[in-house]
């Protein structure tokens, strides 16, 4: 595994690339069931340890996955955010960027999520590219979409899908997309409203 680098740094926050021993770290704060409500509920490590395996797929073959999230005041881990390619057997957008987001308990509500988001919409069409990018989630999670309607996502119910995993258990699988002309005009009006 490569040396960890910064991939973005905001006001208050590091994004960096995952080494060997992160995993176990993260899991460690991650899995509870608060943070893994709308995940199918805490996990055994191995299982968690096939999803961090499969992100250091992502960053090799794509430069981007959820990058580790920590503090840059205490370097306290506090979740991850970043990009990946869709790959939910079911999804009708198989490829499509999507960012996605998962923070410990502790940094909920105060604005980490968001700040972290931003970086990686920047970073999503301005260093890779695209034309736009999805978020995913369930009916019942309403702290990431409404985040995701914050960022000024806008759902697009035709690219609605049945998981496998996750829609037994919580409904259909939602989207909400962002291009990267409606992200111009919309920047300004987020970091405005940056909550801190």
């Amino acid at each position: 595994m490569t040396d960890q680098q910064t991939v973005a740094v905001t006001d208050r926050l590091l994004l960096k690339t995952w080494r060997e021993e992160d995993s176990r770290r993260f899991w460690e704060v991650m899995n509870t069931p608060a943070v893994m409500k709308w995940l199918g509920g805490p996990q055994p490590f191995e299982s968690w340890h096939e999803g961090f395996a499969r992100l250091q797929t992502y960053q090799r073959d794509y430069g981007h996955c959820f990058w580790l999230v920590e503090r840059q005041s205490d370097g306290m881990l506090l979740g991850f955010c970043g990009l990946k390619k869709i790959n939910y057997e079911g999804a009708p957008n198989m490829g499509m960027p999507e960012i996605g987001w998962r923070f410990r308990e502790e940094a909920w509500g105060k604005g980490y999520a968001k700040e972290a988001a931003i970086a990686c919409l920047d970073l999503g069409f301005d260093r890779f590219g695209y034309d736009e990018i999805t978020a995913v989630t369930v009916s019942g999670n309403e702290g990431s979409w409404g985040l995701m309607l914050r960022l000024g996502m806008r759902e697009r119910e035709e690219l609605a899908f049945h998981d496998l995993k996750y829609s037994p258990l919580y409904g259909p699988a939602r989207q909400w997309v962002i291009t990267k002309d409606e992200w111009a005009a919309e920047r300004p009006r987020v970091m405005a409203s940056a909550a801190r």
